[in-house]
């Protein structure tokens, strides 16, 4: 026996919906989030199985794969499929084409989806609490670092509103900590044509920078540079932001760089992180947003084409008639893709092979971010084939041109 349930999911409760094989409703319910909501959730099931629970089969459609919620789902033996949103949408149109949408109508949809096409749809993959970890801490230092640059971006716009001799004199490094110690100490243009050789040079001492008489100078005489100015009161209005910018900007660099060693020793424990070392362009960084991203189901991706295909890295290929248009993806998971073409990027210097795959593709025509992204792919293809056969990349592999297909 087989039972159908919908689960439109919210912060706080679940609208579910039993269906059977026929496509018959048999309960909707709203059931609380937490431990109450999933054991009203078994209970509801129960019901319905009655004595053929022993050898039945729940399966689930929610539009996530991941919370607490689903990975008890999974423990609890339930075949859990997370829709993506976009398919979920798309589906609700072959129920009715009104657009009408509520939570007891999404439920239904999503009972109904995974009792017709779960065939389509791709189970929630059974990964390790090991590569769980792993993308946990991945994911949190990736959006450490997007956080900081964020803030980065609103300094030098403040900068550059009241201040531009500042961006003259630390260009691109506003999140170093000479920039930030400097800019702390002086954050407007009369106290910052008053910093003492002295000053500035301890604080380029403090960031281990080198040469230091010649940066010191080039520092100061854009501090001290004619330039356009606001007002006094709006200077200083400008110059209490900036202060709180500074700040905000060196705990994000403090916990960017702690996080960075949890990142390095979770995946380190990781039983995969021999073969992704071994992988051309991926270090201890990049190492683990790959694998937290990918997980380490061994039975995910049926082949190397299906790896690809969830990386977004093979291209995308529509027909009709006599025209034919190959583009890339853009329905992909941004934070896998960015980590692969990280990974592209830092290969072309470190792997012959994949330095020919991209200069072969530039001869021909191909732009920068498609010849990068066919670089990813043949890499993409590499890392399954490791994985499959649980062996590192040999590195004469790595040595010999043109990158070699697994």
């Amino acid at each position: 026996m087989r039972l159908f349930v919908g689960d439109d999911w919210a912060e706080d409760h679940h609208d579910v919906e039993l269906m059977d094989a026929a496509g018959r409703v048999l309960a909707r319910k709203r059931l609380p989030e937490g431990v109450a909501g999933m054991a009203r959730l078994h209970e509801l099931t129960g019901q319905h199985l009655g004595v053929d629970a022993e050898d039945a089969e729940v399966v689930i459609g929610i539009e996530t794969d991941r919370g607490p919620w689903v990975t008890a789902l999974v423990a609890a033996g339930y075949v859990v499929y997370a829709v993506n949103p976009l398919q979920a949408s798309r589906y609700r149109e072959r129920l009715g084409v009104s657009g009408a949408k509520s939570d007891r109508g999404d439920s239904h949809m999503l009972a109904d989806m995974v009792r017709t096409d779960s065939h389509q749809l791709r189970a929630v993959a059974g990964d390790s609490p090991d590569a769980g970890a792993v993308k946990v801490v991945a994911r949190t230092h990736k959006t450490l670092i997007w956080e900081r640059t964020r803030q980065v971006q609103r300094l030098r716009y403040q900068l550059r509103e009241y201040f531009p001799a500042a961006l003259a004199a630390f260009g691109e490094d506003l999140d170093a900590a000479d920039a930030l110690e400097l800019l702390a100490r002086a954050p407007d243009p009369g106290r910052a044509a008053k910093l003492t050789r002295a000053q500035v040079s301890a604080a380029l001492k403090r960031a281990r920078r080198r040469d230091i008489p010649a940066r010191a100078t080039a520092i100061m005489a854009a501090l001290r540079s004619a330039q356009l100015g606001q007002p006094p009161a709006i200077t200083a209005a400008y110059a209490v932001t900036v202060r709180s910018l500074i700040a905000v900007i060196t705990v994000l660099n403090e916990q960017v760089k702690a996080l960075e060693s949890e990142v390095e020793a979770v995946f380190g424990r990781h039983p995969d992180a021999e073969i992704y070392l071994s992988q051309p362009g991926l270090g201890p960084v990049l190492g683990p947003r790959v694998l937290g991203e990918f997980g380490d189901d061994p039975h995910r991706y049926a082949s190397g084409k299906a790896r690809k295909n969830y990386a977004a890295t093979s291209p995308l290929t529509r027909a009709s008639g006599k025209k034919k248009v190959v583009a890339a993806r853009y329905i992909r998971n941004d934070r896998l893709t960015d980590a692969l073409m990280a990974q592209a990027f830092t290969a072309l210097s470190v792997s012959p092979g994949a330095r020919a795959l991209y200069d072969a593709e530039r001869a021909r025509g191909t732009e920068y971010n498609p010849a990068l992204r066919k670089v990813a792919n043949r890499l993409v293809g590499i890392l399954h084939g490791c994985l499959k056969t649980r062996t590192p990349l040999c590195q004469a592999v790595v040595r010999h041109p043109p990158l070699s297909n697994h």
